[in-house]
């Protein structure tokens, strides 16, 4: 595992004008991270998350209209009585679930009488009224940590099947650097947590190993392909800059379908696609320039170790 220093590898600079040296450079991604991280974690520390009524508790309302309603409008109403919450439509946009506040009657009473003059006519025999306790939330949050481990127990032992131990550790470290900046980013903001976020927590787990699998493939191809007086910290360059042009185009067309749906989209898809566009964005940023920087520092530190007299594989 030679590192020489060549600053620049000259087929791939040919393919790529804007060529400059990833793997050289890979403190000052490590540096940048950490910007978004620190702010994200002190603030979990310090305040925590905004949970929503999955979480916490609250009333739920399944209200039907005699005629075809807007989310807007509702959303709305609610906030003319001091209320918020996500709505979900149905049923042609005459039905509607509403989640809130755990609400008194008289509070309860006074949304749905604002209701029934600003949205439209109310079905009130079809009307239900539920609470929500925060055990729910806890068993959400409880499954969803379950999910997590089981998933990242089985991405190591792929990853170190298909590649090597080294590699699923780097792999990993990137995908808890993907969960840490959105769960960050929301929690510096307050934006609310419901159970939409912990399914695109749980996607953006899932979508951000594939880019990292493809350029770790590449690395494992050019290394058997290595000379004796080759550089490792460029080979890996290479590698990724190989990938880059597919993962970048790839990426686009997730974010502008994501983009789409965030402006697009009705009230209740808002958090389910804002989390989307933050964990894809950061999970492409990491796959290029987080993991396989990752992989070359524990690699380098490893041959260290080998050097000094412990056999370990690399």
């Amino acid at each position: 595992m030679k590192t020489g220093h060549p600053e620049t590898n000259d087929g791939v600079k040919k393919i790529h004008p804007l060529y400059f040296n990833i793997m050289k450079r890979r403190y000052w991604w490590f540096a940048l991270s950490l910007l978004v991280l620190i702010p994200g974690v002190i603030s979990l520390l310090m305040q925590g998350l905004n949970l929503g009524i999955d979480f916490k508790g609250g009333s739920m309302l399944d209200i039907t209209f005699n005629k075809p309603v807007t989310q807007t409008a509702i959303s709305d109403t609610m906030k003319s009585v001091g209320l918020e919450g996500p709505v979900q439509l149905s049923n042609g946009d005459t039905s509607a679930l509403i989640r809130t506040e755990a609400l008194e009657e008289e509070k309860r009473n006074e949304l749905l009488k604002a209701l029934q003059t600003n949205v439209g006519e109310l079905d009130k025999d079809s009307l239900r009224d539920d609470k929500v306790g925060p055990a729910m939330g806890q068993e959400l949050t409880r499954n969803a940590l379950w999910a997590l481990l089981i998933a990242t127990i089985l991405m190591i032992g792929y990853i170190t099947i298909r590649f090597q131990f080294v590699f699923a550790i780097s792999a990993i470290l990137a995908l808890l650097h993907d969960v840490l900046v959105v769960v960050g980013v929301f929690s510096l903001f307050q934006w609310e947590i419901d159970s939409t976020f912990v399914a695109a927590v749980l996607t953006v787990f899932g979508y951000s190993i594939n880019d990292t699998v493809i350029i770790f493939d590449r690395i494992r191809e050019n290394e058997g392909k290595m000379k004796r007086a080759d550089s490792y910290e460029d080979m890996m360059d290479k590698s990724v800059w190989q990938t880059m042009r597919r993962s970048i185009n790839t990426s686009l067309t997730v974010l502008i379908a994501l983009l789409s749906i965030f402006i697009l989209g009705g009230e209740s898809t808002k958090l389910f696609s804002l989390a989307m566009l933050i964990g894809v964005f950061t999970g492409s940023y990491s796959s290029l320039f987080i993991a396989s920087p990752i992989l070359l520092e524990m690699k380098k530190r490893m041959k260290k170790l080998r050097r000094g007299g412990k056999a370990v594989r690399v």
